[in-house]
């Protein structure tokens, strides 16, 4: 999540709450089994955003000036052409109702106040009332709900499943359950608010002070509104969502929300039961079965029954914002009780600390993390050339036991965009990122809309600046407007180059959703062609995949400027386990079917002659 214009998420670890941040357990290095048969493929769209026809893109403008896609955007034809990109999964991002700038009164929705809303449109990870939806993505919004319901109905008649946020970590400052279920309670409705601290206490409170407003930006940029009056009504003010103990945030703190309490002491201790050693080898019915006579705190039973409530309604997984910053305990009661409802949810989780992966796996009963901090980082530093591509070897050698967990991305609502300046710098150079991104480990593969046409987020939208797609404003996307072409969803309005990289990014998904090879082996063949051959480029990279039925040598080329022609060469150990003999082998680009090259076997060693272009990758296939 991107809590503030000037935070980007990378540097949020460095705010964490202390109490949330477990010990570094020994693992057993076992490597961890996966069910799925192929790789997956998640297609994340900012929900608000996707099906906005409107092109004005006024900074700070309003919903009437720029426009809002509504849930009924996603029509059968878009799902249609999400589906045939090579996607299993969308993450409609920003459903659950958050604060935000907008007059929902007639519809019994309390106005939020403009001076604890980021934006007009509002972050999606200040939820107002988890038992609904944001009512700016409905065409009625009296009838929000059943508007989401009818998606998810559509989602599922494409042959895709349905991901959606739950952010445990933090809600916003006005939270209003107006479609509670009956016997749900709201956050806070029973708090002891005279002391910092209970464990049945949903929030953390500051005892004898009034919450005061944050010093900075001028609340809509000036524009008047009534209820802008320099003050908020919170007594006593509550500890905002990033830990800050202060009754005034500062501007970068995430003010508009307020932490949530899972029963860790102000001092960082546990108030509720561990679990016991060897849990992290348990399945999840062995820790739903643990959790079941134990004592929990409060908000762990509100978050598992709005967990449920979602799931109850055909929403096939989740992903946590922040995950880090909640205690991994309470990872294992919530998705062992998910688990046991649909054995199948997908579940992702935003963790970010190399120490932490393994207990939010294995303790905290995760399916996938985020492969931020390592794989996504070193590939922007490559490409930017600020670090040699050599390296990624020992960060697949040091994930090897958990690389099916750790689901690779190249962008997101929280990043940079691929291709703006301050990443690749155009979406051609973005390519061998992605294919090295969607090929490397057997785990999940994310993809931004917008991504598959070049998208740059070079919009001011007013809170939102450019280089990220704004996440809390109303406003266009470009690119992916002109592929959706006023609801035809045909790429009537691209360019050619943009037609050309959604055509890659097509026939890269498609080919890793259904390779045998993907789910298989790994193993780096960079060492050896860096040691013993003068002819390899210092931008080229190269890595062998394999499963009994399928063979694959993929290597890219991060320069953007040098062609390169070698000789690869394939290590005698690599051979050994393809069980070679000496011959010559066709190989076949799986990506274009255009290019063929020969893999000579000789005395056990194997050598191709490979001619690559400027930022060109190939698949290759042995036959």
């Amino acid at each position: 999540m991107i809590k503030s214009k000037f935070i980007a998420v990378g540097i949020a670890t460095t705010m964490l709450f202390s109490g949330c941040k477990t010990k570094d357990l020994k693992m057993s290095e076992v490597k961890e089994n996966h069910s799925n048969d192929k790789k997956i493929v998640v297609y994340q769209v900012f929900t608000r955003l996707f099906g906005n026809k409107n092109t004005n893109n006024k900074p700070w403008g309003t919903i009437e000036e720029n426009g809002v896609g509504k849930f009924n955007d996603f029509t059968d034809k878009a799902l249609h052409e999400i589906k045939d990109l090579g996607v299993n999964y969308i993450w409609y991002t920003g459903v659950p109702h958050h604060a935000l700038v907008n007059d929902y009164t007639a519809y019994g929705i309390s106005n939020d106040d403009p001076e604890v809303v980021k934006g007009r449109a509002g972050s999606p990870y200040a939820v107002k009332d988890y038992y609904n939806v944001n009512p700016d993505l409905a065409v009625d919004p009296a009838k929000r709900l059943e508007e989401f319901e009818a998606l998810i109905k559509r989602t599922h008649n494409a042959g895709l499943k349905v991901i959606i946020d739950i952010v445990p970590n933090h809600i916003a400052r006005k939270y209003e359950g107006k479609s509670n279920p009956e016997g749900v309670k709201d956050f806070g409705a029973d708090d002891d608010v005279t002391v910092e601290y209970k464990r049945d206490n949903n929030f953390y409170y500051i005892p004898n002070e009034h919450f005061e407003i944050p010093d900075g930006d001028i609340p809509l940029n000036g524009e008047k509104n009534n209820l802008i009056d320099g003050k908020f009504d919170e007594n006593p003010a509550k500890w905002t969502g990033n830990g800050s103990r202060k009754f005034k945030p500062d501007q970068n703190d995430w003010y508009e929300t307020v932490k949530v309490n899972y029963g860790v002491r102000p001092d960082g201790s546990k108030d509720f039961p561990e679990l016991p050693a060897g849990f992290d080898q348990k399945s999840y019915q062995e820790h739903f079965a643990f959790w079941q006579d134990k004592d929990v705190p409060n908000s762990w039973k509100k978050f598992r029954d709005i967990a449920l409530y979602w799931t109850s309604k055909g929403v096939d997984g989740f992903r946590y914002d922040m995950a880090e910053m909640v205690p991994y305990e309470f990872w294992s009661y919530m998705n062992s009780s998910i688990k046991m409802k649909n054995p199948n949810a997908f579940l992702l989780a935003e963790v970010y600390n190399p120490n932490e992966y393994r207990n939010y796996i294995r303790l905290g009963k995760m399916n996938y993390l985020y492969d931020k901090v390592e794989t996504y980082d070193k590939l922007k530093d490559v490409i930017r050339g600020k670090s040699s591509p050599d390296e990624l070897n020992n960060i697949q050698r040091g994930m090897s036991d958990i690389e099916h967990h750790m689901l690779h991305f190249l962008d997101n609502h929280d990043e940079q965009r691929l291709a703006s300046p301050e990443f690749a710098g155009t979406p051609e150079r973005g390519k061998p990122l992605m294919v090295v991104s969607a090929t490397i480990s057997t785990s999940p593969t994310m993809i931004y809309f917008g991504q598959e046409v070049g998208e740059a987020g070079n919009e001011d939208a007013g809170f939102g600046k450019r280089s990220r797609t704004s996440i809390f404003d109303y406003i266009g996307v470009p690119n992916h407007q002109r592929w959706m072409n006023d609801g035809k969803f045909d790429g009537g309005k691209l360019s050619e180059s943009e037609k050309q990289l959604r055509d890659f990014y097509k026939r890269l998904l498609n080919f890793t959703i259904e390779s045998d090879a993907l789910m298989g082996s790994f193993e780096e063949i960079q060492s050896a062609n860096r040691q013993n051959n003068t002819g390899y480029d210092a931008l080229l990279y190269s890595y062998a995949r394999w499963s009994a039925k399928q063979k694959l040598i993929v290597i890219v080329n991060f320069s953007s400027e040098k062609e390169s022609e070698f000789d690869l060469k394939i290590p005698s150990s690599l051979i050994s386990k393809w069980n070679l003999k000496d011959g010559s082998y066709v190989l076949v680009d799986k990506l274009y079917l255009k290019s063929k090259t020969y893999l000579t076997v000789k005395n056990g060693e194997g050598s191709a002659r490979v001619k690559i272009k400027p930022s060109e990758s190939f698949i290759y296939e042995v036959n």
